[in-house]
């Protein structure tokens, strides 16, 4: 009697313990899922030119950096703010602007969230180039916003 009481609180303990990681995984995954949403919602806006969605989605003094490297074999950085950026989605252009991302990784601590996400850049059905994104995201009451993007830039060795 005593084996088969052991044996049930075991089998209990386990099912406890399978429960919440998996109740814990539901909501890192809710979390993650909240945090694309935004980061997705900038590309939507960049492929149809609506300013309005793209401005939305950043914080009001986020900025953009690019890294690249020129002809020299240099390390070349450009910083501008997400407004200047907003304002040449807005712009016509003739092609789409199509960013591309796969393989994305989300980290959350709180208020703060990471999200690394390889990507390729077309101008209309044209490859243009591709890179890393690493957007700093933060929590506000209206949802998750993109407070900083920096990225890598490139024309070859994309994956």
């Amino acid at each position: 009697m005593k084996i088969t009481t052991i044996w049930h609180f075991s089998k209990s303990a386990i099912l406890l313990c399978l429960l919440i990681t998996i109740s814990n995984f539901s909501v890192a995954q809710s979390g993650e899922a909240a945090v694309r949403v935004s980061v997705d919602k900038l590309f939507a806006g960049m492929r149809s030119g609506d300013s309005s969605t793209v401005r939305n989605v950043f914080m009001p003094k986020a900025t953009l950096t690019s890294i690249s490297i020129n002809e020299k074999d240099s390390v070349t950085t450009h910083i501008s703010t997400a407004h200047g950026f907003v304002e040449a989605v807005g712009k016509p252009h003739p092609e789409k602007w199509d960013e591309r991302i796969y393989d994305v990784k989300i980290s959350i601590d709180g208020a703060m969230a990471i999200v690394w996400a390889p990507y390729k850049f077309y101008r209309g059905e044209t490859f243009s180039h591709c890179g890393v994104n690493v957007f700093t995201m933060v929590r506000t009451s209206q949802g998750w916003k993109i407070n900083a993007i920096t990225d890598t830039r490139r024309k070859a060795d994309c994956l």
